[in-house]
């Protein structure tokens, strides 16, 4: 499994690793978080990754496309050879400001285009860049336009976490109601996390509870499941299921992460039966067989996140 993460940085990549379709979802959720955190320099190296991988061909030219634009928007995003990104002097969040800026300097218009390619047209990560823009911009209509889009629109679960994330990080207050599948969620705009380290510390527990389980044996796995935890919790985020992993229970965080672990081993094993590894996992965290409905209906809940349009940008 060739992870791409900040202690496995590579400065160049094998051109004949093969992507099977469950690493590929995998992926393209770290892909999203990158550019979600405003990890810029990392997306530089994944794309990077991804293009020369072989089985992804529909996919390479929207990868090519946005890593022009990454490396055009932020040159150090390609990282100075040698040099880790923490050691630029000019700040990623400091580029973006400045670069925006000077598109705004440049054409008076260009929020309003930004605003249209944001509302219109296919659903792309480029969309999360553009909202990212719009926290560093000043324009009336701006917070109306985000807040009809998300109320009118039926958009991929992601993608209207991070509306609600741009319209914390612009000021907006007041409650929100929209549709998110086939479940009404209604939420106060200013109490959503800006970032992973705001989320209540029992959703942060859990991918710690598969670390503890994984570090020795499989250390990527952790990695997985914290990379994967984090969207998750912002596609169900406000949802019953999401309420559900802060209730006040012990063993709450072992379902959710025994769920998590389980879903991830289904995830890369290709589809092959992994009925006996099923139950050492729930051995590991404690699933009675009391518990184990409720570790079942996580685990559903997961998957169906993965596989359904409510965690896809694409």
């Amino acid at each position: 499994m060739h992870l791409i993460t900040k202690s496995h940085e590579q400065d160049t990549y094998p051109n004949n690793i093969i992507l099977f379709p469950k690493m590929l979802d995998v992926y393209q959720i770290q892909l999203t978080r990158f550019l979600e955190t405003e990890q810029y320099g990392e997306a530089v190296r994944l794309l990077q990754f991804l293009l020369g991988c072989q089985g992804v061909e529909q996919h390479k030219t929207e990868w090519q496309a946005l890593l022009d634009w990454l490396l055009g928007a932020f040159p150090d995003a390609g990282a100075i050879e040698g040099v880790p990104l923490d050691e630029v002097d000019e700040s990623e969040g400091e580029m973006a400001e400045q670069y925006f800026r000077n598109k705004v300097d440049q054409d008076p218009d260009y929020v309003n285009k930004l605003l249209d390619s944001i509302v219109n047209g296919p659903l792309t990560p480029q969309k999360l860049l553009g909202l990212e823009q719009l926290t560093y911009l000043d324009h009336p209509e701006i917070d109306d336009v985000l807040r009809s889009w998300l109320v009118m629109e039926r958009l991929p679960a992601l993608l209207q976490f991070h509306i609600l994330q741009t319209l914390r990080k612009r000021g907006a207050r007041g409650t929100i109601q929209f549709t998110r599948g086939q479940e009404t969620v209604e939420l106060e705009i200013q109490d959503t996390p800006v970032g992973y380290d705001d989320f209540p510390s029992a959703v942060r527990s859990v991918p710690e509870r598969v670390r503890e389980q994984t570090e020795v044996q499989d250390p990527g796995l952790s990695l997985l499941a914290l990379d994967l935890w984090q969207q998750c919790v912002m596609a169900m985020y406000g949802t019953p299921a999401y309420r559900s992993i802060l209730a006040d229970e012990d063993a709450t965080i072992d379902i959710w992460a025994a769920a998590l672990h389980i879903w991830m081993r289904e995830m890369l094993s290709g589809g092959h039966d992994i009925d006996a590894e099923r139950i050492e996992i729930r051995e590991y965290y404690g699933i009675t067989d009391a518990l184990r409905f409720r570790m079942e209906q996580a685990h559903k809940h997961l998957k169906n996140l993965i596989e359904s349009p409510l965690l896809r940008m694409e």
